[in-house]
């Protein structure tokens, strides 16, 4: 009996660490743009073992195959499997936000800043929800946040130049204009 327990202890092990390669060959993959490896790699891992990353490496490339529903399903599995895993909230977020589905995007884009408030390009991505239902107050603050956290993106000042705009404030918006021209001037 005490043999049998050790062989499935090892047995169990060497799934999880074939697994575990699995899924990082499918990252090598997916980041080498070779979508089709990715997915194969990842299909044989079973279901129940696969990560967060897994599910959402499968979301991306149903995403750029252009299977957005079957996309939004595997971020959705993404995150029954890591619920703090914030890139999931994130990219379910950026696929309604691209569906015009602007108050789903916001929803997912909160979770997702709630669990990682460093990264700009949330903050930038929910100003641009807020800017389709015409919440410019609420667009400006994002854009502001997104500005602190990375401030050498010229679409963030670009954006928040127009939202100034909008808001009748045009000195500010000709600062973030000038900030966005020396911005593109660098590059």
């Amino acid at each position: 009996m005490k043999r049998f327990l050790v062989i499935l202890a090892l047995l169990s092990g060497t799934v999880c660490f074939a697994a575990d390669s699995l899924s990082k060959q499918a990252t090598a993959f997916y980041s080498d743009n070779n979508y089709q490896k990715t997915m194969d790699l990842i299909l044989q891992i079973p279901e129940e073992e696969r990560s967060a990353q897994d599910w959402l490496l499968l979301g991306n490339v149903l995403e750029d195959k252009g299977e957005k529903d079957n996309a939004v399903f595997m971020y959705q599995k993404a995150i029954a499997t890591d619920s703090k895993y914030y890139k999931a909230y994130y990219n379910l977020a950026n696929n309604y936000l691209e569906n015009s589905q602007y108050n789903m995007a916001l929803q997912n884009y909160k979770k997702a800043s709630r669990l990682n408030d460093e990264n700009p390009y949330i903050y930038y991505n929910m100003a641009c929800a807020y800017m389709k239902l015409g919440e410019l107050k609420k667009a400006k603050t994002n854009l502001n946040k997104a500005i602190m956290l990375k401030s050498d993106v010229p679409d963030f000042h670009y954006n928040l130049a127009y939202v100034y705009k909008q808001l009748n404030k045009p000195k500010l918006a000709q600062t973030y204009l000038e900030n966005f021209n020396k911005l593109t001037q660098s590059l």
